[in-house]
């Protein structure tokens, strides 16, 4: 069903771009705002509740390797055959994601249930209570893992249709009843951690069925016609797994080292494990809302590569590393200024905030390239090109555990965050560099190739 204010290859490119770019942004502002309630009010009862969510928090990242298969199939297949005209082949790609997230939603929420004790047993956590809550938590946050993959791959075809509104409604119903529910469970009910878990899991279903009901019912839907299961299509799941492959493994390697860095803090005790916890919280001010913007630009380079506008897929990139450059500046002078007054709302203890700024301070470094790297791998995905981002990062995290390895011994918990420090501001120029260095060879002229547009 093709809007003309959702076509991202004509008209103003600022405007096109933030019209897509602000609803998502907006979108990941809730989804860390999800988080951030469960730690306000976690920290509350103790930094071992917060430590066993953080610990939970990391195989929550892990599953993003999988649930990339269904977002980014559904993005990058959606954006560029809407952008050549062809809507049928983009509602296959959108048909044909959801149902590879659904089948991989279930095996993950599974194995985070059945293997529970094994998962958590990684991190050697030394209290034995923030061992059982950290199992408790995993084992009921898995039961929603299949909703949120489920509504990744509709939001992928949603945003990759130019239409990213839709999603940040869902997003806002979501966090309202997480909102809601969290101080009713976890202290009116006095379920504690398993109370925010529970809380969890009924926002995401929520966000799903607002999610599907918008793809069948909504003016504003990507297609006429959806199908949540139908017949697969082996030459377009191919392709998804083509695109996603890359992207799968630089998440699930990303969130694997970081878990062998955890491995390598939690020795330290509940108040460091909490301050990572936190710290990385308040840090997702830049790659979180970075990593949502990217997602717009995804959609616009996609749409604009399935018509061939050169023209527009440049500036697109360059007024994107300008408003992300900013943006990155501005999150990197709040880390380092106001962290210890960020770090007072969540946790308690003037050791634990000199811990926390002096983990906000050491991060700042890393913020600007960390913007950079979102524009430059989301210019690839919209391009179908995958690879080169993926295969950077994963190199990055190598050198993160190696350097983590090396100054532990010396430095302590520090020479840990000075290592995920090093290594995501390498990821970030490396990525940036290899972009630029491929767009040299992009055509100069555009070329009119689109398909006459329908409202299929």
């Amino acid at each position: 069903m093709r809007k003309e204010s959702y076509d991202l290859t004509q008209g103003g490119i600022v405007s096109k771009i933030l019209v897509v770019a602000v609803p998502v942004m907006g979108s990941q502002l809730l989804q860390m705002s999800y988080n951030l309630t469960d730690l306000f009010w976690l920290g509350r009862l103790s930094s071992g509740a917060v430590a066993a969510s953080g610990t939970v928090g990391l195989f929550m990242w892990l599953s993003m390797a999988l649930l990339m298969f269904g977002r980014m199939g559904a993005e990058i297949g959606v954006s560029q055959n809407t952008g050549r005209g062809d809507m049928e082949s983009a509602r296959k790609f959108g048909e044909n994601a959801f149902m590879i997230a659904v089948a991989l939603g279930l095996i993950y929420g599974a194995v985070m249930f059945l293997l529970r004790r094994q998962l958590v047993g990684f991190f050697n956590l030394p209290e034995k209570e923030t061992v059982r809550q950290a199992e408790e938590y995993l084992s009921i946050v898995g039961i929603g893992i299949p909703f949120t993959f489920a509504t990744s791959a509709i939001i992928g075809s949603f945003t990759g249709s130019g239409n990213s509104r839709a999603p940040f409604i869902a997003n806002l119903v979501g966090l309202g009843i997480n909102m809601l529910l969290d101080p009713l469970l976890i202290f009116t009910a006095d379920m504690g951690v398993i109370g925010a878990a529970i809380a969890t899991v009924i926002a995401q279903m929520f966000c799903f069925l607002v999610m599907a009901a918008m793809s069948l019912k909504s003016k504003h839907r990507p297609f006429a016609k959806f199908s949540f299961f139908t017949k697969p299509d082996f030459a377009v799941t191919r392709q998804i797994v083509k695109w996603a492959s890359p992207i799968a493994l630089e998440s699930a390697f990303f969130t694997l080292m970081s878990m062998l860095a955890s491995r390598l803090i939690s020795p330290f005790g509940d108040d460091v494990i909490a301050v990572g916890r936190v710290g990385s919280q308040i840090e997702s001010l830049s790659w979180l809302l970075a990593g949502g913007y990217g997602s717009a630009l995804t959609s616009y380079m996609g749409q604009n590569f399935g018509a061939k506008k050169w023209g527009r897929i440049r500036r697109g990139f360059n007024i994107s590393l300008l408003v992300m450059g900013i943006w990155g500046v501005a999150v990197t002078l709040f880390m380092v200024f106001f962290g210890g007054g960020a770090f007072a709302v969540f946790l308690s203890g003037e050791s634990v905030r000199t811990l926390g700024v002096l983990y906000l301070r050491i991060l700042a470094v890393c913020q600007i390239p960390q913007c950079f790297e979102a524009v430059a791998g989301a210019a690839f995905r919209g391009c179908g090109n995958t690879a080169p981002s993926s295969i950077t990062s994963i190199a990055s995290n190598v050198v993160r555990v190696i350097l983590a390895y090396a100054l532990v011994g010396a430095y302590g918990f520090t020479g840990v965050w000075v290592a995920i420090c090093v290594s995501a501001f390498l990821r970030g120029a490396v990525t940036t560099g290899l972009y630029l260095a491929k767009s040299r060879h992009n055509p100069k002229e555009d070329m009119d190739c689109a398909l006459p547009r329908t409202n299929i």
